[in-house]
Formats: C-alpha cells, sequence, structure tokens
C-alpha cells in the first residue's frame, strides 16, 4: 500500500530546496507563492514565474526611505509608501499602455488633492473664494446690474470688496496673533509660532492673493453670444465718439479715415492676442504679465490701467465743465461766462462723496441712468447733424492736415479704448472659444458707428467744428429748449458715469498701497477715504491742466497711456505664451516695436501742440472768445 502523498508545495525534509533559508528556515514568499497557487516547485513554475517573482523581489528588496523604528515612522509610513509607489509605477513601461476609453480631465481644484494636506489646503481656497459654503460663484450678465461686475473684476482683477471677507480675513489674523498654548509641536512662520490648527494661508499670501485666488477658482460664466454683445457696446460706446469730430479735422477726412480702419483693425488684432494669452495662462490681466515675466510687468500693467482711467475721468470732467459753460452761455444770452476750472471744482465737490462707496452694484442706478442719457443724447446729435447736412450740404473740409494729425492717434484710441473689459467678458461666457468672432463683429460694427460719427461732424460743421460737437449745435440753434435739456442731460450722464470709470483706478491702487480692511479699523478706514479724497482732487487737478484744448488732452491720454496698453503688452503676453513659430514671434514683435514708436512720436507731437500758445480764446457756444 503507497504512503499517503504529501501536501503539494511542502518541501521534503532535508531537501535543498531554494524554499529554504541557509539558516533552515523556509523562504515565506515562496511558500506562500506556492500555497497560493498550488502549483508544485518545478522548473516550469520558475521558468513561467521568473520575470514576475524578480519584479516582486526587486520591489521588496527595496529598503525603505524610514524605519519603522524611528521616532515618528508610523505617521509618515504612509507618505513615502506614496511616493515609493509613485517610482514605481514610472518604471513600468507596460502598464502604462492599454486600450480604454478615455477617461476626463480631472477638475483642476482637485488635481493636488492626493498630496499630503491637500484636502485641506483645497478647502481653504475654495473657502476663500465663497465665504456663504453655497455654489461655486460665477459669472452673471443677465441683465444690466449684472453687467457692473465687469467693473469689479476690470481687467480680470477682483476689485469688488466683500465685507464678509475682510470680516473672515481679520479673523484669521486674530489666530495668527494668538500666542501658542498647544502642547503640540509648532514650526516658525515669521515671528509667529503656527501649529495645527493654525491656517495654512499667511496674512501676506491672503491679504495679497485673495482676490488672484478668487477668479482663478471661479468657473466659467453663462453668458450667452448676444450678451456678450451687448456687454462690449455697453463697455465700447461713451463718450469718445463725440470727439472724433475734431479729430478727424486735425488729421483731415481721407487720412483720418484711412488710419481709423487701420487702427480699428490692429486693435481688433490686439484683442485677441490678449485673448489667445488669457485661454493659455489663466488670470487677469495683471496676473498673466506677473506669470510670463515676473510682478514687474504686472505692476506695469496696472499702472498703465490706472493712468488710463484717470484719463478717461479727467477727460470726462472737462467735457461735462465746457458742455455746462456753453449752457450757461447760451440762456443768459452770453451775458454770464463761467470759467471752466469752477464746473471743475464743482464736479470734485460732487465726486468727493460717490468715491467713498466701495460696493459698485450700489452704482448701478446711476450707470443706468447715464446710459440712458447718452443713448438719447447721440440719437438727437446724429438727427440733427444729418438734418443739417440735408439742409445746407457739406462745410470745406480737408483730406490731410499735416499740422495736426498726430492728435488723430491718440483720439482714435482713445475711441477704442475698452481693453480693461476684455478678460472679465471672456470669463462671463459660457462658450469662451466664441469671443473672438463675437469681438471682431463688435469692431466691425464700431468701425461703421465711429467711423460715421467723427466724418459726419466734420462734414456738417467743418472746420469749425468744435470737440464737444453740442457746441456747435447750440451756435446753429441757439435758445434751442429741446438741445438745452440735451446738454443738461447729457452733462449729467457723463458725471454720474465718472464715479464708475474711476472705480478700477482707486480700488487697484488701495489693493497696491493698504493690506488690511478697514471694517473693523476705523483708522484704516479712514485712511482710504482720506486716500480717495485725495485721488478725486489730483484728477481735478489734472481736468485743470487739460481744460485749456480738450482735444489735445484726449490725444495725450490716448497716446501715453492707450498705446501702450492696447499694443504693447498684449504682443509681449502673446510672444510670451503662444509664440511657437518664427512667424507668429517676428509678428508680436513688429507689433511691440509699432506700439512703441507711436506712442513715443504721438506723445512728444502732442505735448509740442500742447504748449504752443493760443492766437486767441476759442469760442463759448453763440458767444465769441471771453475778454481777458
Amino acid at each position: 500500500m503507497s504512503s499517503p502523498s504529501k501536501p503539494v508545495g511542502i518541501p521534503k525534509r532535508g531537501s535543498q530546496s531554494q524554499s529554504v533559508t541557509p539558516a533552515g528556515t523556509p523562504d515565506l514568499r515562496a511558500l506562500r507563492a506556492q500555497v497560493i497557487s498550488g502549483t508544485p516547485p518545478d522548473n516550469s513554475w520558475k521558468t513561467r514565474r521568473s520575470s514576475g517573482s524578480g519584479r516582486i523581489a526587486r520591489e521588496e528588496s527595496e529598503p525603505f526611505p524610514v524605519p519603522y523604528a524611528a521616532p515618528g515612522a508610523d505617521v509618515t509610513h504612509d507618505i513615502y509608501k506614496w511616493h515609493l509607489n509613485a517610482q514605481r509605477q514610472a518604471r513600468r513601461v507596460r502598464s502604462a499602455s492599454f486600450s480604454a476609453a478615455a477617461r476626463p480631465a480631472p477638475d483642476p481644484a482637485f488635481e493636488h488633492i492626493h498630496e499630503p494636506g491637500g484636502f485641506r489646503r483645497n478647502y481653504v481656497l475654495l473657502r476663500a473664494g465663497n465665504e456663504d459654503g453655497g455654489e461655486e460663484p460665477r459669472v452673471f450678465v443677465n441683465n444690466f446690474i449684472d453687467f457692473l461686475f465687469l467693473f469689479g473684476h476690470f481687467a480680470g482683477e477682483d476689485l469688488e470688496e466683500d465685507e464678509e471677507d475682510d470680516k473672515d480675513e481679520e479673523d484669521l489674523e486674530g489666530v495668527f496673533a494668538q500666542p501658542s498654548s498647544s502642547v503640540a509641536p509648532s514650526v516658525g512662520f515669521g515671528d509667529l509660532a503656527a501649529t495645527e490648527s493654525s491656517p495654512l494661508l499667511g496674512n501676506k499670501s491672503r491679504s495679497r492673493s485673495r482676490s488672484r485666488r478668487r477668479t482663478a477658482s471661479m468657473s466659467t460664466g453663462n453668458a450667452t453670444v448676444g450678451q456678450a454683445v451687448l456687454m462690449l457696446l455697453k463697455g465700447f460706446v461713451g463718450t469718445g465718439v463725440l470727439f472724433l469730430g475734431k479729430a478727424f479735422m486735425n488729421g483731415g477726412i481721407l487720412f483720418s479715415s484711412l488710419l481709423f480702419i487701420f487702427i480699428a483693425v490692429i486693435s481688433l488684432h490686439s484683442f485677441l492676442l490678449l485673448v489667445r494669452a488669457k485661454l493659455a495662462v489663466p488670470g487677469s490681466f495683471g496676473d498673466i504679465g506677473g506669470a510670463l515675466y515676473g510682478p514687474w510687468m504686472r505692476h506695469l500693467i496696472l499702472s498703465s490701467i490706472v493712468l488710463s482711467q484717470i484719463g478717461f475721468v479727467g477727460a470726462y470732467m472737462i467735457f461735462v465743465s465746457e458742455n455746462l459753460q456753453a449752457f450757461v452761455s447760451s440762456v443768459t444770452d452770453c451775458v454770464q461766462y463761467v470759467p471752466v476750472k469752477y464746473f471743475i471744482i464743482m464736479q470734485s465737490i460732487i465726486l468727493l462723496p460717490l468715491a467713498l462707496i466701495r460696493d459698485i452694484v450700489k452704482l448701478s442706478t446711476t450707470a443706468l441712468v447715464a446710459d440712458a442719457f447718452i443713448l438719447f443724447g447721440l440719437v438727437y446729435i446724429f438727427g440733427s447733424e444729418i438734418g443739417l447736412v440735408i439742409e445746407r450740404g457739406t462745410r470745406d473740409v480737408r483730406l490731410f492736415n499735416p499740422k495736426d494729425f498726430s492728435l488723430f492717434v491718440g483720439t482714435a484710441v482713445f475711441s477704442f479704448e475698452g481693453i480693461g473689459l476684455i478678460v472679465p467678458i471672456v470669463d462671463s461666457m459660457r462658450e469662451p472659444h466664441k469671443f473672438p468672432a463675437v469681438l471682431t463683429g463688435v469692431m466691425a460694427f464700431l468701425l461703421i458707428l465711429f467711423g460715421g460719427a467723427g466724418v459726419l461732424a466734420y462734414l456738417t460743421f467743418g472746420s469749425d467744428v468744435q470737440t464737444v460737437i453740442l457746441v456747435n449745435l447750440n451756435e446753429v440753434h441757439p435758445g434751442s429748449r429741446m438741445l438745452q435739456i440735451v446738454q443738461i442731460f447729457y452733462s449729467l450722464a457723463i458725471l454720474l458715469s465718472v464715479p464708475l470709470q474711476l472705480f478700477p483706478a482707486i480700488r487697484i491702487m488701495e489693493n497696491g498701497l493698504f493690506t488690511r480692511s478697514g471694517k473693523s479699523d476705523t483708522r484704516v478706514k479712514w485712511t482710504k477715504n482720506l486716500f480717495r479724497f485725495a485721488t478725486v482732487i489730483v484728477t481735478g487737478c489734472i481736468s485743470t491742466l487739460g481744460a485749456k484744448d480738450l482735444d489735445k488732452f484726449v490725444a495725450f491720454v490716448g497716446c501715453f497711456a492707450c498705446v501702450p496698453l492696447c499694443y504693447v503688452y498684449p504682443a509681449m503676453l502673446h510672444y510670451k505664451a503662444c509664440a511657437h513659430t518664427r512667424r507668429k514671434k517676428l509678428a508680436d514683435i513688429a507689433m511691440i516695436v509699432f506700439g512703441l514708436v507711436a506712442a513715443a512720436f504721438t506723445t512728444v507731437q502732442t505735448i509740442k501742440l500742447m504748449v504752443e500758445p493760443e492766437v486767441s480764446g476759442s469760442p463759448v457756444g453763440v458767444c465769441g472768445p471771453p475778454r481777458v
């Protein structure tokens, strides 16, 4: 009778199998493999498993970075194990090739959530962007009130001041200021001691980059193509259209028409460069420059935005002052003459309390009324000009003006200045990839509207055209009640829109100068209030200096502040972010050189024309030049 067979995989006593170590103890790895597979340890099994067992042996024989006996090894074990597994996975070439359905790309917000501290860091960042705990904030542009959101995020910057965010920020500052009484080990954070319960984001990083994190965490907006068109029209159509009559006279009707088409095309190209750079490097206008070139580029872009906005406000204040001056002269039959500087002082007094408004939504009523008045005024002006051309024909015009043609460049760029709204409108769209086509159509319409307005005004009044076209209409229709109503309404409209234009400049400067909120600190709050008062006063002084020649002041703002912002910076950003071919790089370099040369030449020429003495005072409506 045969002896009972032994269990499969159990080595015979005294055998010299490889399953026994030199010390006489069985190899547990080989024993485990035999028991699980149920296969005898013959040569064929070794051949089939040679590659797999060698890999397992190599992986398990790798020394662990931290011995288990080391202090704290049980806490850090999972971290090092995760890192070691990642290294092993990278060495497995075959495991990286497989056939399966494409997986959707992970949400960027959760891309690094598996890293140590990822859950808490993600929570802190999301909470900083949405303190109320509701849905992730999105850009809503369903009505005019929501359009003001674009000015709160001018050039992509988060310029809104959230009361709850500031309160929580100061509460977190208190956490940092508390002395550490915990027995847990702490890590030095500047002069403070941070424990496990301390916030991950420090005071400086939170106060300086809170708005940029919030903007980066925002999801795509829900604006349709039609809503994007309306937003662009609201952003571009303003007072600049009324300055083009005098601008066409400065350049000549033929030269100005051709150059205006060129400026419109080059502006569209520059705007599209910024859009492509925005899609390649997410963030605001300034953040894109900071990411590509460093902090100096971000500061340069924001400084140009501040200068351009203050220049716009100064031009608007001069426009309102000259309009009111002509109105007073018309009403009093040239008996009462009020200098422009007094109207500028009056506007500054009105703007002082409006500049203290920190919630941009509170400006919705004034902005809505202003847009209604502007639309009413434009319809009246265009209708009156068409009627005059039909009634008396065109006036004397020049094809080219060799003396003042440089003034036209700055005024034309001033009219197309709306680059600060490009980034927030892209963020607000449901389908951002359609924005280039939308912008192209809007720019074509603006070319017809602005060019037609300039040509029509120049043909109607000829060499007598004034910078404020309402002054010319006052000469044609003296004492007209309808015209006086339009003058008052249009002046009031521009005056009500000034706080909205000044808001981005003030908030950008405040974010750069002040790191703490004034919600709970009265001293900080009144320091900010005084700063806002000073900004309004300085803007009024600039307006007084430029009131001598409004057309030259507008041209100077367009040349000095708007040309670099519109042509130089977008090309520089596109050069680093998207220009991967030689052709694109050469095109961007050409745009940069063109912008720099145009800005330098036109600025110098405009300054020369500004310092030239006037032969006689300019007329005030139906009245002659004021007697000195």
